[in-house]
């Protein structure tokens, strides 16, 4: 699960951020209860608009790429 999550972080997650400025790093999977911690950083960090683009974007993007997963959560 965690390889397939950095392949979808890497193609098609940061790409759209790092066009903004920001990116994004995997902090853990806990496969068994499908979390996924991860932190925006560069310009996502401090940007208002950052639980929209988690929400919206990139926890949208792993569910429907990776199976079992259930929850984003930017720490």
């Amino acid at each position: 699960m965690k390889e397939k999550i950095e392949e979808v972080l890497e193609n098609e997650i940061r790409p759209g951020l790092r066009m903004d400025g920001g990116d994004i790093r995997l902090l853990d999977v806990d496969e068994e209860n499908g979390v996924v911690r991860v932190q925006l950083m560069g310009h996502c960090m401090g940007c208002p608009m950052s639980q929209l683009t988690m929400m919206g974007f990139v926890e949208r993007v792993l569910k429907e790429k990776v199976p079992g997963v259930k929850e984003v959560v930017a720490v």
